[in-house]
């Protein structure tokens, strides 16, 4: 169980543990940090967040899907290099350790 690093809009941590091959946003979700809305579509944009750059390869590309929704969030918050949505990324026991921010949400 790849145990999770999670700072939220106010700065404060949480220590997550994830199951492997569960999406991220699940975690993220139950512990209340992210909304996820649409259950994992990647039509919301409700579980941005920020990735510690370290990690970025380790959770493989942004899907097209992904991609389009990040555009769409652009006019209303911040994405950068390392946005990407927790409900298209599937927890390994690589990503032990691993550190993200919350993005803003719209």
């Amino acid at each position: 169980m790849p145990k999770i690093t999670v700072f939220d809009l106010d700065g404060k941590q949480h220590i997550l543990l994830g199951n492997s091959g569960d999406a991220l946003m699940e975690p993220l979700r139950d512990e209340g940090l992210v909304e996820a809305t649409c259950g994992g579509a990647a039509s919301c944009g409700t579980c941005h967040i920020y990735l510690g750059a370290d990690w970025l390869e380790k959770c493989g590309e942004r899907t097209e899907d992904e991609g389009y929704m990040l555009e769409g969030l652009e006019e209303h918050v911040e994405v950068k290099s390392v946005s990407r949505l927790a409900c298209q990324i599937t927890i390994t026991d690589d990503m032990d350790g691993m550190t993200m921010d919350i993005a803003p949400q719209i």
